[in-house]
């Protein structure tokens, strides 16, 4: 009853799901999410990245949401995760800035290391990945699992939900992030859907745009635009096992994500050998705006369990 009741909320029919699909090309690093025979998510791992990432994001319309590559940051990667920290006895790392240093040669990156899961249950696609941030050419720094699942919702609609997991595997690891150009995870909104073009930014607490929205504590962000006739958006969930309140990074140009609480978030901290760090969020990808959309209702369904697709996190391990 509780199944049939979430779906009646999300106002769809048992039958409007399309099927999910995985498509991996070896040869190019790519995996495509396929629904209803339509891309919907790719995740990028090939050498030649400085890290992995998720591109193209596209719209219950076929629309390009995120970007993959733009000025003045071309460091900005669609939807990725990364940050800035130090292996004790080692120099810092700006993971999220090592496309500068990866242009240069010197090899700071996070590498794809292999996949731990990927297969497809019902309606349900699930894939894990193993990853490690390492500095000068090898030497690692953290280890990175990511766990995730996407559920079509129908009419082109879908969901992800995703855990990244980063464990200080080879020695004590300082985050050294600053309080303005870090999130967990970032994502990029291609410029069509940017305030800057007429888009709209709004939080869960009412916040509007970057300057109500940036900086703020709240449980979601929704990023919304209607882009040649069909109004569509992008919603970041934060769940409710990740450490509340956080504040949220914002910008009308098109970047947003969660911060971390603020004990750690615009000042060191240390990740004690063998200790580990988490975020999960959802991925929304919906038509119509926040109201339209249904985001608020689908944040409450996320978070009571009904739309989650992961395994609630074991804390003993």
């Amino acid at each position: 009853m509780r199944a049939i009741a979430a779906i009646l909320a999300l106002g769809l029919s048992a039958a409007s799901a399309a099927t999910v699909e995985l498509v991996k090309d070896e040869a190019k690093h790519h995996l495509s999410v396929l629904i209803g025979g339509k891309l919907a998510v790719a995740y990028n791992y090939g050498p030649d990245h400085f890290l992995p990432y998720f591109y193209p994001v596209n719209s219950p319309s076929g629309k390009l949401l995120t970007v993959e590559l733009t000025k003045p940051y071309p460091h900005h990667r669609s939807f990725w995760f990364a940050d800035r920290v130090q292996l004790d006895g080692r120099r810092p790392v700006h993971f999220y800035h090592a496309y500068y240093d990866f242009l240069k040669g010197r090899r700071d990156r996070i590498r794809h290391d292999r996949f731990l899961e990927q297969k497809v249950e019902g309606d349900t696609a699930r894939l894990g990945m193993r990853l490690l941030w390492e500095m000068d050419d090898g030497t690692p720094v953290l280890e990175e699992t990511r766990h995730l699942a996407i559920r079509p919702l129908g009419d082109g609609e879908w969901f992800m939900d995703i855990r990244f997991t980063v464990t200080a595997a080879f020695g004590d690891v300082r985050f050294v992030s600053d309080a303005v150009h870090y999130a967990w995870p970032y994502l990029r909104m291609h410029p069509r859907f940017s305030v800057k073009q007429g888009g709209r930014l709004v939080n869960s607490e009412g916040g509007i745009n970057q300057k109500g929205t940036n900086g703020k504590v709240a449980k979601w962000c929704d990023y919304w635009n209607a882009v040649d006739g069909a109004t569509e958006g992008l919603a970041i969930f934060s769940h409710p096992e990740n450490e509340h309140p956080h504040r949220w990074l914002t910008r009308d140009y098109g970047c947003f994500g969660p911060r971390r609480p603020d004990a750690k978030s615009g000042k060191p901290f240390t990740l004690k050998k063998g200790d580990s760090l988490t975020m999960r969020v959802g991925i929304l990808v919906h038509k119509g705006d926040t109201k339209t959309g249904k985001v608020a209702e689908r944040y409450r369904l996320y978070s009571e369990g009904s739309l989650a697709l992961l395994p609630k996190l074991d804390v003993d391990k």
